[in-house]
């Protein structure tokens, strides 16, 4: 299953060099790159930045707080969190090219110093207890199966007090889903939780669920933005199909129709330890 996931990000293969070329086609100097810049690829779950900034809003940061990335991916939410916050932020991707660009690209914007990236699994990580004072992770829960693991382990490596904030795609009432979507081409590696299923997991892990937050209708409307500028004027040169393929553009198609008939919700919970 590692394995099946792993080959899926890694579609595109030399990602920092392809974003380097990406970039510079478009007009951008590595040497005044922002983060701003790399967002609409190296924030690639459902509404970027915005997302990010959102989730950053409840976690109670400051310039002194250590912050875990579950599922960290190119870093672009850590690096976001770090340039707003001042914070440190450590991540960890099952994909191990994923964490070797996203050191690359941390680099490129001048946040080597305050972020990290290892490559290693969210179900065991590799941190002492109370270590963190908290920790985020956006998409990366709809790969795993044990979930319960991964819940337990973020309550396992936070202080007491930290906040956790969960970003994901659910599974929403209107049945199975069109495949291909942005975290699996089949079913296989594709492990949605219901509403009801997640907050279960989360309660039984020992958070306390503060706040539930559905964004789906938001969701939608952000897909249905990015489906006619492509038809528009097509992707631009940085775009997550770097990331995905040639076949992102129907993932997106799908996505559409998953939110539109309920198949998938997008929904945030913020919890304590």
């Amino acid at each position: 299953m590692k394995q099946d996931v792993e080959k899926h990000y890694t579609k595109g293969g030399q990602l920092a060099g392809k974003i380097a070329a990406g970039l510079e086609a478009s007009g951008k100097s590595l040497e005044t790159l922002t983060t701003r810049d790399l967002a609409p690829v190296d924030e690639f779950h459902i509404r970027g930045r915005k997302a990010t900034l959102e989730l950053g809003a409840e976690m109670n940061l400051s310039d002194a707080s250590r912050v875990l990335d579950l599922g960290s991916g190119l870093g672009g939410p850590a690096r976001t969190l770090a340039e707003t916050y001042g914070c440190q932020v450590t991540g960890i991707d099952l994909t191990e090219m994923f964490c070797e660009a996203a050191g690359t690209l941390s680099g490129w914007v001048g946040l080597g110093s305050k972020v990290s990236f290892d490559h290693g699994d969210a179900t065991a990580l590799p941190y002492p207890d109370d270590h963190f004072d908290a920790a985020m992770t956006i998409h990366v829960a709809m790969n795993i199966a044990a979930k319960d693991r991964l819940y337990a382990e973020a309550f396992r490596t936070l202080r007491p007090g930290g906040r956790f904030a969960v970003y994901d795609v659910i599974q929403g009432d209107g049945g199975g889903i069109h495949f291909p979507v942005p975290w699996a081409r089949e079913a296989a590696i594709s492990h949605l939780a219901t509403h009801d299923q997640m907050e279960r997991l989360l309660t039984n892990a020992g958070f306390k669920v503060l706040k539930t937050q559905d964004s789906s209708a938001q969701s939608l409307t952000w897909f249905q933005d990015m489906k006619s500028r492509a038809a528009s004027s097509g992707l631009p040169a940085v775009s997550i199909q770097l990331i995905l393929g040639d076949d992102y553009l129907e993932m997106v198609r799908n996505q559409i129709r998953n939110l539109a008939e309920d198949r998938i919700r997008t929904m945030t919970y913020i919890c304590e330890r």
